[in-house]
């Protein structure tokens, strides 16, 4: 690491004020994701300002959507009853998330907004999600820009996501075996308007929706129906963990798996 300063303000607005006196600050959240990508040298900062004092904790659920405030915990989501009633797919991804440190300092907000490829933009994005902040409201679609890239701008923090509670739903994912990252994960949610699947872990340019398995389902949802799709490889990651062919496969089984799940 770098040197860096650390600034713990009261509450947002004096976050939003820290944040502008420095041309490279940066808020912090739980860490999860923005601490490894500065270690990494993936980005910089010469400033942290911490958002724990910005009374950003709180789950709320109503007939059609959930909201929570962009400093509740992983697993804060995963053990929220109104969650595992309302929107069990939900509570599943957050409990999957990394192991229990992870899960005992990461924020959603945090996730959503320093990590395009990890668990959460995917429900984001599959269930037609709003992200709140200080500034606007953004609509998940035009969130999520490329790989560690966000509609965010440099004095702008979220302050809630708003997901709209589906007929039904399932997030299943292959892990990583050390980091518990989602190499492929892939959210299916059936809805009235029709079947949205996003997936997260795999694309060159962070989540994305797969439009050949949305058809596929919107016609018969069940696995069968995506037993003959073909996933191209182009624009998909390619690593030490697996190939891009291999993870055009995984999206395919794990979308299977999670349609299975709810069918």
């Amino acid at each position: 690491m770098y040197e860096l300063q650390y600034s713990k303000p009261s509450s947002l607005n004096d976050a939003v004020s820290e944040i502008k006196k420095s041309s490279d600050a940066k808020f912090l959240a739980g860490g999860m994701t923005l601490i490894p990508t500065l270690k990494a040298r993936l980005s910089s900062a010469d400033t942290l300002v911490d958002l724990k004092g910005s009374n950003l904790s709180k789950i709320s659920v109503s007939s059609s959507e959930i909201t929570i405030a962009s400093m509740t915990r992983h697993c804060d989501v995963a053990s929220s009853k109104d969650v595992q009633s309302s929107l069990p797919a939900l509570s599943k991804l957050a409990g999957g998330i990394g192991d229990h440190m992870v899960r005992s300092c990461g924020t959603i907000g945090g996730s959503i907004a320093n990590d395009p490829a990890a668990c959460y933009p995917s429900a984001a994005l599959a269930l037609d999600a709003t992200i709140t902040t200080n500034e606007r409201s953004i609509t998940a679609d035009k969130f999520f820009v490329g790989m560690f890239e966000t509609a965010l701008n440099e004095a702008e923090v979220i302050t809630e996501v708003k997901f709209q509670i589906p007929e039904k739903a399932s997030y299943i994912k292959f892990p990583n075996p050390a980091s518990r990252y989602a190499m492929v994960g892939v959210f299916v949610a059936k809805k009235a308007s029709g079947v949205s699947v996003a997936v997260t872990g795999a694309g060159e340019n962070g989540v994305f929706r797969c439009i050949e398995i949305e058809n596929a389902l919107n016609s018969s949802f069940s696995k069968e129906a995506i037993d003959n799709i073909e996933i191209s490889p182009d624009g998909l990651n390619s690593d030490i963990h697996a190939s891009a062919a291999y993870r055009a496969n995984l999206i395919k089984e794990m979308a299977k798996r999670a349609v299975q799940e709810i069918s």
